[in-house]
C-alpha cells in the first residue's frame, strides 16, 4: 500500500460505521454494540493515521516528529481490545465472568497505551519516518522497547482470538449454526493475517538488531498489505453473524413470495369483490410474502364450499401409503383437494347445453294406430370393446342453513407452508400425477 491507497479501506469502513450508526445509537447500552463501534472506528482511524500523507500532516501540525506512530500504536491496541471484548460477549457465559474478563482486557489495554506514551516521551526520534518507523528506530532506546511491546501485544492478541474462534467454530459446526460458524472461520483467517503482520514486523526488526536492513521490505511493503486485508476480514467476520440472518430471512421470504404465485393465479376467480392489497415498491420481502399469503388465505376461504374433505383424506392416506412423510402427505392432500375444488367450481359455473327444439305436430295429423299387443323388448348385445357413455352429474353447490359450516378448513398456513402448497399444487396441475410429485416433494 502506497500513499493514498490507505484511504480506500478507511472510506469503506467509514461508510459501514455511518450505516450502523442508528443501530449503535439505539443499542448503545449493549457491550456488543460498543465493541463493534470501536472495531469499525479504530479500523478506519488506523488506516487514516497510517497513511503517509496523514503522517506528514499530523507531525507538522503537532510539531512532534513521528508522533503519528504513537497514535497508530494506540489505535491498533484499541482495535485489539475491542475485538477481544466483542468475542467474549459474543461467546457468552456467566455474566460476572464475562464482565471480569472485559475489565481485565480493558485495563491491560490502558496500561499498554500508557506505557507507549511514557516510552515515546523518553525517546529521541528527530527524523520523520512515514513508512519504515519500526525498522529505522529498531535499535533506538525506549522506542525499541515500545516496538517490542506493541508487536508482542499484537501477537498475543492474535493468538488468543485465533484459538478461541477456531474452538468455537468446531463446536458450532455440530450445532449447524451456519452464519456464526462462517463468521468465526472468517475471523480465524483475519486474525491469522494479523498474526502474520506482527511476525513479519518482528522478522524485519530482528534483522535490524543483527545489523542488516535487507529485510526492511517485509515491514515496509508486505506488512501493510497484511494489515489492510486482516482489518477488512475482521470487519466482515464480525458482521456476518449480525447481517447474515437478516439476508437469509429476506432470501427465504423472497423465494416463498415467488413460489406462491401459481396458487395465487389459480385462485384468481375467488379473489372476491374487495380491493386487492397494495404493497409499496420499497416494502421488504417479508412484508410482500406475508401480504401474498394473506391474499391466498382469503381466496381459499371463498373456495371452501367446493372443497371435499373426503377426497382430501383419501389423498392423504394414498400419499402416506406411497412413503410420504406426514407433513408432505398433508400438503399433497391439501393441494389435491384444492385442485379438485377448482375443477368442481369451473364445472358448476359452466352453463348446461340448451335443449334441442322439436317441431310440434298436430295430433289430428297423425293417424292413431293401436297395436294388438305391445311388442316384447329386444335385447341388443353390446361388444366388450365398445364404450358406453355414462352421464356424469354436475355437482351443484347446496345452500347451507344458517349456523351450519360449509367450509373445509385448509390445514396449511403461513408463508412457508403456503409456498410449499403452491409448489405441490403446480406439480399436480402440470403433471396430473399427484402421488409421484408428492413423493419427490417429501424427499
Amino acid at each position: 500500500m502506497n500513499g493514498s491507497d490507505y484511504y480506500i479501506p478507511a472510506v469503506a469502513l467509514a461508510v459501514a460505521l455511518v450505516v450502523k450508526s442508528p443501530s449503535f445509537w439505539r443499542t448503545w447500552h449493549s457491550p456488543m454494540s460498543k465493541s463493534i463501534f470501536v472495531i469499525l472506528a479504530a479500523s478506519a482511524a488506523g488506516f487514516v493515521f497510517g497513511a503517509p500523507p496523514t503522517i506528514e500532516r499530523v507531525n507538522r501540525i503537532t510539531g512532534v516528529p513521528n508522533i503519528s506512530a504513537l497514535i497508530v500504536y494506540c489505535i491498533l491496541s484499541c482495535l485489539s481490545c475491542g475485538s477481544l471484548v466483542l468475542l467474549m460477549h459474543w461467546r457468552g457465559g456467566p455474566e460476572e465472568s464475562v464482565r471480569r474478563h472485559t475489565r481485565m482486557w480493558i485495563a491491560a489495554t490502558v496500561a499498554v497505551i500508557a506505557t507507549f506514551c511514557v516510552l515515546f516521551s523518553l525517546s529521541d526520534v528527530p527524523v520523520e519516518q512515514q513508512r519504515d518507523f519500526d525498522t529505522f528506530y529498531a535499535t533506538t532506546p525506549y522506542v525499541r522497547e515500545m516496538i517490542v511491546l506493541y508487536l508482542t501485544a499484537h501477537t498475543a492478541m492474535s493468538l488468543v482470538v485465533v484459538t478461541k474462534c477456531w474452538r468455537w467454530a468446531r463446536e458450532l459446526r455440530a450445532l449447524r449454526a451456519a452464519w456464526t460458524h462462517w463468521g468465526l472461520l472468517i475471523l480465524v483467517a483475519a486474525f491469522g493475517l494479523t498474526l502474520s503482520f506482527a511476525l513479519v514486523k518482528f522478522v524485519a526488526v530482528c534483522a535490524r538488531w543483527s545489523g542488516t536492513d535487507a529485510w526492511d521490505s517485509l515491514s515496509t511493503d508486505v506488512a501493510p498489505g497484511l494489515a489492510g486485508l486482516g482489518a477488512g476480514l475482521t470487519t466482515v467476520g464480525f458482521l456476518v453473524p449480525v447481517v447474515g440472518p437478516r439476508l437469509g430471512s429476506m432470501w427465504v421470504s423472497w423465494r416463498a413470495y415467488r413460489a406462491m404465485e401459481p396458487l395465487l393465479r389459480a385462485l384468481e376467480p375467488f379473489a372476491g369483490p374487495g380491493t386487492p392489497m397494495r404493497i409499496r415498491s420499497t416494502s421488504s420481502p417479508e412484508i410482500r410474502a406475508m401480504a401474498r399469503s394473506t391474499e391466498i388465505a382469503d381466496r381459499l376461504l371463498n373456495l371452501a364450499p367446493h372443497l371435499d374433505s373426503g377426497r382430501r383424506e383419501a389423498a392423504e392416506r394414498y400419499a402416506s401409503s406411497r412413503g410420504c412423510e406426514p407433513e408432505a402427505a398433508v400438503i399433497f392432500a391439501e393441494a389435491s383437494a384444492i385442485h379438485a375444488a377448482l375443477v368442481t367450481a369451473r364445472a358448476a359455473r359452466t352453463p348446461a347445453p340448451a335443449p334441442v327444439a322439436v317441431p310440434a305436430v298436430r295430433p289430428s295429423s297423425v293417424p292413431a294406430i293401436r297395436p294388438a299387443s305391445a311388442p316384447a323388448p329386444v335385447a341388443v348385445p353390446i361388444p366388450a370393446s365398445a364404450s358406453v357413455p355414462v352421464p356424469v352429474p354436475v355437482p351443484v353447490p347446496v345452500p347451507v342453513p344458517d349456523g351450519a359450516s360449509a367450509t373445509t378448513p385448509t390445514r396449511v398456513s403461513g408463508t412457508t407452508g403456503l409456498a410449499r402448497l403452491s409448489i405441490q399444487f403446480s406439480k399436480i396441475h402440470a403433471s396430473e400425477v399427484p402421488v409421484v410429485t408428492a413423493r419427490s416433494a417429501s424427499d
